[in-house]
């Protein structure tokens, strides 16, 4: 049975090993996780894997099924676990159906086996690698607190071997939330990364100094900083919109520009509401999202009841309507609140400058990315809006540059403003703005 408020399509993120993972990464919020089921073996059970996938099939309303796997380390089941997977997946197909395969992994553990079959199945694969060797060691370290460097980049190059399609998630931490470049180039030209996320590393610390539950206001000194990430968005932005456009693709940079032309994101954190993506504990236990496993998110187990019946249920449904619903007011008068929507409900953990509270840690960092990209953003959705390549904004921006670099103080700005170029686009040789001086931010 599916309840009337569950979605044509749901995102499942499965942890058939739940938080176990072969890395002991000093950022890692999910290791903590395994104190929540002592006594477990942290292995996905067979019957619970055939009852989940079909399950999963049952509850789509749609032909286009995603079937995700995280951790921990999924790898750390082996290739068989997987292959049962595929097998179900044809064992309970609907007609017309098809299946969208993915695992997020640390890549150490990959060989030729294990590529063979994910190029085979039409697996994407993310990846795990934090820049270049020095930054990625800094917090991604093995159960000795040793590199894993060499090991990660092995397994990049048996995927790129074996051609198995892959994306890159890279967190920003206190270690390279200051090299935004070095990591951007480095995953560009050594990694050859078509597609990046790059997630924020926030670690709130508990009272009893862990970082279990979604609670307090300190974070770890891991942590980035909300101008650091700010500034770490703005400079790669600089670079792919002169340069990367159409050739590689930002997770953060695809969501803005679609939010510039008036379209979902196709983030969660980025949306009014949430709720649609869940998270599957290695025993069935279903979670409101994988940034809240924890028990007052708990929705259920699915081997009692169904996914369709968790996700739709009221307790969900609410659980995704207070993303927009508590809101401070310092965000809903905001100027870029269309791009932004307050983020993700984990990080709104410090108070708005009148005392309110809700406001996201980010905030000041995501407002600062978000007025800097505002002006090449709005020529970008122009162009987009005339059936024009996205990549023709990169010759406009070069010859725009090249003109600015000609400009003096009192001319007039090239831009086309009638300001001074001192009064206008002047002003960032002098002083960085938060917002170009030609067009206010969207409201």
């Amino acid at each position: 049975m599916t309840q009337p408020k569950t979605p044509p399509r749901i995102h499942v993120l499965a942890k058939p090993t739940g938080a176990i993972c072969n890395l002991n990464c000093s950022y890692c919020f999910f290791l903590d996780k395994e104190q929540l089921y002592p006594g477990s073996k942290f292995r996905m059970a067979d019957e619970l894997l055939e009852n989940y996938i079909r399950q999963l099939i049952e509850t789509h309303r749609t032909k286009e099924v995603t079937v995700a796997w995280q951790g921990g380390e999924p790898t750390l089941m082996g290739v068989d676990f997987f292959r049962k997977a595929i097998a179900y997946q044809e064992k309970y197909r609907k007609p017309g159906m098809t299946f969208e395969n993915t695992i997020q992994t640390n890549g150490t553990l990959l060989n030729d086996e294990w590529c063979e079959f994910l190029k085979e199945n039409n697996y994407l694969v993310g990846l795990s690698i934090d820049g270049p060797r020095e930054l990625h060691d800094a917090y991604r370290v093995d159960k000795a607190g040793g590199p894993t460097f060499d090991n990660v980049m092995r397994g990049l190059r048996l995927l790129q071997k074996h051609g198995v399609e892959y994306n890159i998630l890279t967190t920003v931490n206190a270690a390279n939330g200051n090299h935004p470049l070095e990591v951007y180039r480095f995953l560009r030209d050594e990694v050859g990364a078509s597609w990046v996320q790059f997630i924020p590393i926030i670690e709130r610390i508990n009272e009893d100094g862990s970082t279990l539950h979604q609670q307090g206001t300190l974070v770890s000194d891991r942590s980035v900083k909300p101008e650091q990430f700010g500034s770490f968005l703005i400079s790669i932005f600089d670079e792919w919109v002169r340069h990367d456009v159409g050739k590689v693709f930002v997770q953060t940079f695809e969501a803005a520009v679609s939010k510039w032309i008036g379209a979902p994101s196709g983030m969660c954190v980025f949306e009014p509401t949430c709720g649609h993506a869940v998270a599957l504990e290695h025993n069935g236990d279903l979670y409101s999202c994988d940034h809240f496993v924890e028990p007052d998110y708990k929705l259920g187990n699915i081997q009692d009841q169904p996914i369709g019946d968790l996700v739709g249920g009221d307790r969900q449904h609410q659980f995704g309507r207070d993303k927009l619903e508590k809101l401070p007011k310092y965000c809903l008068d905001c100027d870029v609140r269309f791009a932004c929507n307050g983020e993700c409900p984990k990080n709104r953990f410090i108070t708005t400058p009148d005392g309110e509270p809700g406001l996201n840690y980010l905030c000041a960092g995501y407002k600062e990315f978000f007025h800097h990209i505002d002006e090449p953003l709005r020529l970008l959705a122009e162009i987009m809006r005339r059936n024009y390549p996205a990549a023709k904004i990169m010759p406009i921006l070069a010859a725009q540059d090249a003109a600015f670099a000609k400009a003096h103080p009192n001319d007039p700005c090239p831009c086309g403003s009638g300001q001074k170029f001192k009064k206008c686009h002047g002003l960032h040789k002098t002083k960085k703005s938060r917002k170009t001086a030609c067009q206010p931010a969207r409201t």
